[in-house]
């Protein structure tokens, strides 16, 4: 009898260990990314389509940080929408004032952040998310981007007779400069949460594990 009762609570045992599913184990390098962030942000930069805002929402949810869209806050401080200001202002007023929001962005602490596709471009912002971020480049395809956009009214650089060749004409133009952000991640038809998996690794890669390798060979 003692023999069936052990057995009976080892198989009880074995079944429960086989279809118990154990956690994520995404906690610890959560906290090691947030750690070695400190008081700085999370910029993601790239492309009009690259996923910057439905990326960067899950992004800062899985780390627990708020998130930021800097075309809102634009919008927000101009009291117009962002086409409006292209109508009535123009793209230089336009990229002034983007630059202002993003600075006044940069210094609010731990947060990730979504520009907009030219902000980068302007070397004042590129030296600030320098000094106060870490910044990662969605690098994403002219076929994902034409696919994603084309049918939005709220794109003005793509108001033109010829929309396939200005979005190649603005990533001749712009990934030279988006490839000196810290971080690059593709951004492909696959799950998003995929691609924040990604940026997590990267991140994580780029922040914490230096630290860790030299905490270890102190030792």
């Amino acid at each position: 009898m003692a023999n069936k009762a052990a057995n009976a609570a080892e198989t009880i045992k074995i079944e429960m260990s086989e279809t118990t599913t154990p956690a994520p184990a995404t906690a610890t390098q959560e906290a090691e990314i947030l750690a070695a962030l400190g008081k700085r942000l999370i910029v993601l930069v790239g492309m009009m389509g690259a996923g910057k805002s439905t990326i960067g929402r899950r992004l800062a949810a899985r780390l627990n940080l708020p998130f930021i869209d800097a075309d809102t806050e634009i919008e927000a401080a101009a009291g117009m929408t962002i086409p409006e200001i292209f109508e009535l202002h123009g793209e230089p007023h336009f990229r002034d004032g983007e630059a202002r929001v993003i600075a006044r962005l940069l210094d609010g602490g731990p947060a990730v952040l979504a520009t907009g596709g030219g902000s980068f471009m302007r070397e004042e912002t590129r030296r600030r998310v320098a000094e106060k971020a870490v910044s990662i480049w969605l690098k994403a395809d002219p076929d994902i981007i034409l696919r994603r956009v084309r049918r939005r009214a709220d794109r003005p650089l793509l108001q033109t007779a010829d929309p396939a060749a200005t979005v190649s004409r603005l990533l001749s133009e712009r990934e030279p400069v988006y490839r000196h952000a810290d971080v690059t991640i593709a951004s492909r038809d696959v799950p998003h949460d995929r691609i924040v998996d990604e940026c997590l690794d990267a991140l994580r890669a780029r922040l914490a594990a230096p630290a860790i390798d030299t905490a270890s060979t102190a030792r």
